[in-house]
């Protein structure tokens, strides 16, 4: 599935907020959260979702009822690894395309 990485900002987020909405991210019914960085002091939160297209990320965020800013679909997922391979190697493979 494509992945999608999302910007929000929630001023004022606690540790305990975040943790009671959990349960709602997890049950994923039109996209599924992998992995979110968050911020606690700014507000600011990246979260990485898989979903069929920008459309079902959009629909999880309303129906867990958590606002967003920015949504993008990513078209290249490079580990560290792989990006050190593909320069040893003059540009060419290690990368994987999608996901």
């Amino acid at each position: 599935m494509p992945l999608f990485m999302t910007i929000h900002r929630a001023p004022g987020l606690s540790r305990e907020e975040f943790q009671q909405n959990a349960p709602d991210v997890l049950e994923s019914k039109h996209a599924r959260m992998l992995h979110v960085w968050v911020n606690m002091y700014e507000g600011f939160i990246v979260t990485l979702y898989d979903g069929e297209n920008a459309e079902a990320v959009e629909s999880e965020f309303e129906r867990i009822g958590f606002p967003f800013e920015e949504i993008h679909e990513m078209q290249l997922d490079v580990s560290r690894e792989q990006l050190e391979k593909m320069v040893a190697s003059g540009g060419g493979g290690g990368a994987a395309a999608g996901h």
